[in-house]
């Protein structure tokens, strides 16, 4: 066992986070923590690595292990070069490699012993520099750089100059160049591409190795990870499998927590009805089977319901208008900045219904073709051309349609006077914005909560055609759903950036790939993307036609496109029930034999009720004849009343026990 963690707790002023947690990490299997926003997924990683002391529990590592540790705020050292920062990781190395030179210069001037000395440690040295990799640590070295999305010519560019992302990726490249026993990331896939996270998933997958994630990245759990973690309501589950496997089986178990729970709910309130009954009676004995029935329900471990996501969070999108068919016409779209070009002569459409995804590495001009298209960027040339009755909503990454000084609930409520208080809290809950936080001043917000608030404001629009930039970034897994069950029942046309690839393999119908010479149209989600992807290119690049005009349809025959009238749909058939003519009148018989029984039973326990009843009022009867003071001289009368009442009584006895039984 390569970590153990027991029973951890950490509680905050504002509450417990984590409350015994407990799980473990074997030698090489690749472990993800999920969670929602605020579960205490960073929390718990800090507790691992010892940045922050628990309040409750232990965790513990295998003796002699390593672990590397790359937090979301990674640090590096400013002063050098990528290059050099990553080569720091091969001081040992390099200082064997500088010693290994040192011996061979001496042994060019030297002879006899000292020679034969010199040869036996050299020969050490060299062995040992073998066996830690000192011939391939360059190759190694620039592998991960090249993976990560670094250019050659970026090689020497001082650390200081990197952006926050980048300075991100340099220390995720150092970490895994050190090859610890146990990688631990927090949320790594934030600033890579498209083909650094295939990268990345590949080498995790291959590596030697543990792994355990952070992440919300729901197509890179389910390349790498081997077993969950969720973090809920401060409780730890542990599932295995990959994502897919863990919502699956989370189902599941809602499913049967929510059976179990209303099972229990209704038993204890049919025992609260017979104890409620049994004490209506009013007798010794049936007082005591109440009070005992009551002794037992108090015993009862009650389960708590399981909670399940408001209803009210689902997101609903109706264009105010319907648009034509022809949304977006683009011709011969150019655009660089100085030097750097980003894409020439792009050409394509866009019809009505559509969700466009735009995939391409860092730098190919993605958000500069949205902005163009919102005309927040001129292009150097060409023209773009929106359909009759198309109204836009933009979602940016910087988000200039919010007001700082207002707070949350104002930013909604006066954009959409007409919505309710608890419509404008239901959409902000689903945006992870609850309680008191919609009280916030804007200005406060962090980014990725300036981020979740303008998509809450797109979402409630009445656009016809969304362009939306990065919409699933800072937010959670259950948000992202939410999101993209939204986009999936909208009647209106969708083009987004995006570089999650389980929203877009959701949400996508069809895959513009943004080239430097231009796009690549595919017409389907993100798994009928990558089974072409190579075939596509390759056709492409020997064509010499990359720049295509997609036009939509299923039977496009653009040479840069792919799809036909089966790319990306689901084939459907009839299923038929394997149950034969025989078995199903069987079935049925049984049904209706139970069905008799049970109204035998509720016939049973109605006649048990009427004949208490009858027994209760004779009772009543023979106890007003026994006080009636005109028979008090009677006392053979008296007595055959006594027998009676005995008989009675001990009759009704008899029912009480029958209906409790009947009653169960």
């Amino acid at each position: 066992m390569l970590l153990s963690c027991q029973n951890i707790k950490v509680e905050f002023v504002t509450g417990v986070v984590l409350d015994s947690v407990s799980f473990h990490i074997e030698r090489n299997e690749k472990a993800a923590i999920v969670g929602i926003n605020g579960a205490g997924k960073t929390t718990l990683l800090r507790a691992i690595v010892g940045d922050l002391e628990p309040d409750e529990g232990i965790v513990s590592f295998e003796k002699d292990s390593t672990y590397g540790y790359l937090a979301q705020d990674a640090a590096v050292n400013t002063e050098n070069t990528i290059y050099e920062e990553l080569l720091e990781v091969k001081s040992d190395i390099i200082n064997m490699e500088n010693r290994l030179r040192e011996f061979e210069d001496k042994m060019s001037s030297v002879t006899g012993d000292e020679l034969d000395t010199l040869m036996e440690k050299y020969q050490a040295l060299s062995h040992s520099f073998k066996l830690l990799g000192g011939e391939t640590y360059i190759s190694e070295l620039t592998g991960v750089l090249n993976g990560l999305g670094f250019t050659e010519s970026e090689y020497d560019k001082k650390i200081s100059t990197l952006s926050g992302g980048q300075k991100t990726r340099v220390a995720l490249g150092k970490m895994l160049l050190a090859s610890p026993d146990l990688i631990i990331l927090d949320e790594p896939t934030n600033h890579l591409d498209l083909n650094s996270i295939n990268w990345l998933e590949n080498y995790l997958k291959n590596y030697k190795g543990a792994v355990l994630i952070v992440s919300h990245d729901r197509y890179f759990l389910d390349k790498i990870a081997t077993k969950i973690i969720e973090l809920e309501n401060s409780k730890c589950s542990v599932y295995s499998g990959n994502y897919s496997d863990y919502a699956m089986k989370k189902e599941q178990r809602r499913i049967a927590e929510l059976h179990a729970y209303l099972n229990q709910q209704r038993d204890i309130k049919h025992q609260e009805a017979v104890i409620e009954k049994l004490k209506s009676f009013n007798r010794e004995k049936s007082i005591k089977r109440a009070e005992s029935r009551e002794k037992m329900l108090s015993k009862v471990d009650r389960l708590e319901k399981p909670a399940t996501v408001n209803a009210d969070m689902k997101l609903v999108l109706t264009p105010h208008c319907q648009s034509g068919n022809d949304v977006l016409k683009v011709e011969n779209l150019s655009k660089s900045f100085g030097d750097n070009h980003l894409f020439s002569n792009v050409n394509f459409e866009i019809k009505r219904g559509e969700h466009v995804a735009i995939l391409g590495n860092n730098g190919t001009g993605k958000t500069t073709l949205l902005k163009i298209l919102n005309e927040l960027e001129t292009a150097d040339s060409g023209s773009f051309t929106l359909g009759t009755n198309v109204e836009i909503g933009y979602y940016d990454q910087e988000h200039h349609v919010l007001h700082p000084e207002k707070n949350l609930y104002e930013e909604i409520s006066d954009e959409y006077p007409y919505l309710t208080i608890t419509e404008i809290r239901n959409t902000l809950a689903a945006f992870l914005f609850t309680g008191d936080d919609v009280f916030k001043l804007v200005g406060s917000l962090s980014g990725g909560e300036r981020g979740r608030l303008s998509l809450a404001k797109l979402m409630l629009s009445d656009c016809n055609f969304l362009v939306l930039d990065e919409p699933t970034n800072h937010l959670d897994i259950r948000s992202k759903e939410i999101l993209e069950t939204a986009i999936n029942s909208y009647e209106g046309t969708v083009l987004y950036v995006s570089h999650d690839r389980y929203f877009i393999n959701k949400t996508a119908t069809r895959i513009l790939e943004l080239t430097g010479k231009g796009f690549v149209n595919f017409i389907g989600n993100y798994d009928y993307y990558l089974e072409k992807h190579e075939d596509v290119i390759a056709a492409a690049n020997a064509s010499g036609v990359i720049n295509t005009m997609g036009s939509g349809n299923l039977g496009s025959t653009n040479s840069g496109s792919v799809g036909g009238d089966n790319a990306g749909s689901n084939v459907s058939g009839k299923v038929t029930n394997g149950d034969s003519p025989s078995s199903s009148a069987l079935d049925w018989k049984a049904q209706k034999a139970l069905a008799a029984e049970q109204k035998k039973k509720e016939n049973a326990l109605k006649k048990c009720e009427e004949a208490i009843a009858a027994a209760e009022a004779k009772l009543a009867d023979l106890d007003a004849q026994l006080s009636d003071t005109s028979n008090g001289n009677n006392v053979a009368l008296l007595q055959e009343l006594a027998r009676d009442r005995e008989a009675v009584s001990s009759e009704l006895d008899k029912l009480y026990e029958e209906w409790e039984v009947l009653a169960e």
